[in-house]
């Protein structure tokens, strides 16, 4: 088990209505010093149908797909001892704080991506912010009970507050 701190900022700006948390970045994802890099995690493409885009392929079409539609993205957890990508190892977790994103931007909703997120998220930020987070089912390729089509109709939620 190793120490990691989180490697990349948060991506938002004035206008993000929503705002997706995720647990920690994936060892796909630091190597990539951006969101979801895993090549089998699903966020992109859940994203992408439920905004209608087509699937973005760089952190360029990445950051411009989020940024029109008005949706941050960053992680509950600023630092952690953890297992390669495992959440179910993460130990020592110290939180990000989220209130410059709630402050800078138009934030509607919080949603965090999967159980360890909104745990996490209920234990660490929800007490600092006061805002209630929406927990959605991860989409990480470890979530193999959802299928691309069920993410789509629960994550569909978001779509309300864009």
């Amino acid at each position: 088990m190793s120490a990691v701190v989180h490697p990349f900022p948060p991506l938002y700006d004035a206008d993000s209505r929503v705002l997706i948390l995720g647990s920690f970045p994936s060892v796909k994802s630091r190597e990539a010093m951006f969101f979801y890099g895993h090549p089998q995690n699903r966020f992109w493409r859940v994203t992408a149908a439920l905004l209608g885009c087509a699937v973005p392929q760089t952190v360029e079409e990445k950051s411009a797909m989020l940024h029109s539609r008005h949706i941050a993205l960053w992680d509950v957890i600023s630092s952690c001892e953890i297992n390669g990508s495992s959440d179910s190892s993460i130990k020592n977790a110290r939180p990000n704080d989220i209130r410059p994103i709630l402050a800078e931007g138009r934030i509607a909703a919080v949603f965090c991506n999967g159980q360890t997120a909104y745990r996490l998220y209920c234990r660490y930020l929800e007490p600092l912010c006061g805002r209630e987070a929406v927990c959605l089912p991860s989409t990480s390729p470890a979530n193999a009970t959802f299928s691309l089509e069920r993410l789509c109709e629960h994550w569909r939620i978001i779509t309300q507050y864009l």
